[in-house]
């Protein structure tokens, strides 16, 4: 998919670390994912004019006072978790990704949590929740699925994935749901799970 003429740089983080509560119950088949593996997710509050109530990775706009897509994803992982990008280790940058929706090139940037940081809600009018998933539940097959997305007699299909915290259930869908599983797949931790299956949503209006 082309990148729209007004396109602007984005990025996010994707954040792995190790869970110090709370581990999966999920024995994920490849050894190399640990039941307290996790990585970093928010939900965006539902007040917002784009992308309102999804699931995100922390991210945003690469300003102009950002030194690199890297600086962008830790500013806005700071801004808008309160973790401190002094324990975050860079592993590397993944290929730019299109968000049509939002007119934007996200980069992905992958990082370790070397020495993590309390996080939580920054900005009320920013995300409405700020937690930490295990991977494994995240590649549970029981978790996972399709989302059907129709509008203006157009039909998107995606992978889905459910995610639970402090008694809160999450539907990760749309971009996050495909960031997370390009990655898993290119990892080799993906776990056969059923496409057929059609997890139920609602999509946001507008």
């Amino acid at each position: 998919m082309p990148a729209a003429a007004a396109s602007r740089k984005a990025a996010v983080l994707i954040l792995f670390g190790v869970l110090d509560s709370l581990p999966s119950r999920h024995d994920a088949q490849d050894a190399a994912v640990s039941q307290d593996l996790d990585v970093l997710l928010l939900a965006r509050a539902s007040t917002l004019r784009s992308h309102a109530g999804q699931v995100a990775f922390p991210g945003g706009r690469v300003d102009p006072e950002d030194d690199s897509v890297v600086a962008a994803a830790l500013r806005e992982a700071r801004e808008e978790t309160g973790l401190d990008p002094a324990g975050v280790e860079v592993l590397g940058e993944l290929p730019e990704v299109p968000l049509a929706f939002s007119r934007h090139m996200v980069t992905p940037v992958i990082g370790w949590w070397r020495h993590p940081t309390a996080v939580g809600v920054v900005d009320e009018a920013e995300s409405s929740h700020v937690f930490r998933v295990p991977v494994a539940d995240l590649l549970n097959p029981a978790n996972r699925g399709t989302t059907v997305l129709r509008r203006d007699g157009h039909e998107w299909r995606g992978p889905g994935f459910i995610t639970r915290h402090a008694g809160d259930e999450h539907l990760v869908w749309g971009f996050t749901a495909m960031l997370l599983d390009a990655v898993f797949e290119s990892l080799g931790w993906t776990e056969q799970w059923d496409a057929a299956r059609v997890l139920p949503f609602e999509p946001p209006v507008g």
